[in-house]
């Protein structure tokens, strides 16, 4: 299938007047996103242990993850109703605000209210933005628009974490906040200019569908689950279990019907979503540890892959976005080959008779596939959705690629803790690499059944 229509291949998409500003301010948002969450993770050893947080280290994580999945649920259910710009503006704002209560911190409570404040903000934001892109740019445009974001992510990936610890010894982590603030401000005001030329929304959809009660119930089981993944135990077991049964009730509200069935069509597209972000988060989650205890790896080395992970992640997104004519339901099979290709060369790294350079084969060629698929599932989750219900789907794909990323980093830490050791993890590491290109290869399945009816006309 492909897409109809003017086959002209539009030239200066993100640079022409009509887009300058938009594009200016959606990738300053989200490089900004990228380097708050990369610099908290190096800065955080040093911010606890000022704090006397030690004891509660993983909460400043849990809490951003808790206010990000209720936010995201919540700007869908505003974005339908209200259009893009209420949460675009507020997430934003928000997000400003965290940085400030947090940088200026002086105990682990207000720490942890600044988190709550960026991650509301964080979510508010990844819905509005994706609306935003729905109403700015047209179906032929946005795998450019994607493939953009997907370079903002590239460089905090490569460099965030090194600036964060620069910043953090030289003027200490308070700045690793304070610091993005003014930029922060920038973007709020090229976001004012841009949302007041947008149109009004259309009504009725999916407002009516996605209530406040099964977003915190998603955002409890989603963070019960991850917690249970970082902290590998019997107990860990019950509260995991019990997380699962609040996301099998939570889902039945925030997921379109026939997802967990990825019926043809839409729901495909977010099962997909879930998929492939559970089947590569599983391998990223474990890469540093089988570097570090399968091949003596320094803890500088280990996270290389990841590096190189980004690096294909961008490469395969710019490849994409330059490929106006491909059609996204074939190009999102491809992604799902390439990162099920990463993940089967992955399964020989936990081995120590394999060399550990497999794990930057494994790292180029699995982005590389999720630097394909995921435009494509952006891309077709707009050209699927009716256009009054494109902010619940869109919260809906989030709240998938959390789901299934917590279920595998969860699944993970279960094997870990059954069959292996955080000093001995290859076993584990193994049936893991195993169960997540079994996973990968049924996406490969399962997006190539399209309905018909349905051909990549555009809209």
């Amino acid at each position: 299938m492909t897409i109809t229509g003017d086959k002209a291949k539009p030239k200066g998409v993100l640079w022409t007047p009509e887009h300058r500003a938009t594009t200016i301010g959606l990738l300053l948002m989200v490089t900004l996103i990228a380097f708050e969450s990369m610099g908290v993770a190096t800065a955080m050893p040093t911010m606890v242990a000022d704090l006397d947080g030690l004891a509660l280290y993983a909460w400043p994580f849990t809490t951003f993850l808790v206010a990000s999945v209720v936010a995201t649920v919540l700007s869908g259910r505003l974005g339908d109703r209200r259009g893009p710009a209420p949460a675009l503006l507020a997430g934003t704002a928000l997000f400003a605000a965290g940085l400030l209560v947090a940088g200026l911190a002086h105990d682990m409570p207000v720490l942890l209210l600044g988190r709550a404040l960026q991650g509301f903000g964080s979510g508010l934001l990844l819905v509005s933005v994706s609306l935003l892109i729905a109403l700015t740019f047209s179906d032929r445009e946005r795998p450019v628009i994607y493939a953009a974001n997907a370079a903002a992510w590239v460089l905090p990936a490569v460099i965030g974490p090194s600036i964060a610890g620069v910043v953090t010894v030289s003027v200490g982590w308070r700045w690793v906040f304070l610091g993005l603030i003014p930029l922060t401000g920038i973007g709020l005001a090229l976001l004012v200019l841009v949302t007041r030329k947008l149109p009004s929304p259309v009504p009725g959809g999916s407002a009516r569908r996605a209530g406040v009660v099964p977003a915190v119930v998603a955002a409890l089981g989603v963070a019960a689950l991850t917690w249970a993944a970082q902290h590998p135990s019997l107990a860990a077991l019950a509260y995991g279990g019990a997380g699962l049964v609040a996301l099998a009730y939570a889902l039945r509200k925030l997921l379109p019907a026939g997802t967990l069935t990825s019926r043809p069509g839409l729901p495909t597209v977010i099962a997909s979503r879930g998929l492939i972000a559970g089947a590569y988060a599983g391998m990223e989650a474990y890469l540093p540890l089988t570097m570090t205890e399968v091949h003596g790896y320094s803890p500088a080395l280990a996270g290389l892959p990841l590096t190189v992970t980004a690096l294909g992640w961008s490469a395969g997104s710019m490849v994409q976005g330059r490929m106006l004519d491909w059609s996204r339901e074939v190009s999102l099979r491809i992604g799902f080959a390439l990162v099920a290709a990463g993940l089967a060369i992955f399964v020989f790294v936990p081995l120590p008779s394999f060399p550990g350079w497999m794990a930057f084969v494994a790292s180029a060629i699995g982005g590389a596939g999720m630097g394909i698929a995921m435009p494509a599932i952006s891309v077709l989750l707009l050209r699927y959705s009716p256009e009054a219900e494109r902010g619940f789907n869109t919260s809906a794909l989030q709240l998938g690629d959390w789901v299934g990323s917590a279920l595998t980093i969860g699944l993970g830490g279960v094997l870990l803790a059954s069959l292996a050791s955080a000093k001995e993890p290859s076993v584990a590491i193994l049936v893991l690499s195993v169960l997540l290109t079994g996973i990968a290869l049924l996406g490969v399945r399962l997006t190539g059944r399209w309905p018909s009816e349905m051909s990549a006309t555009t809209r």
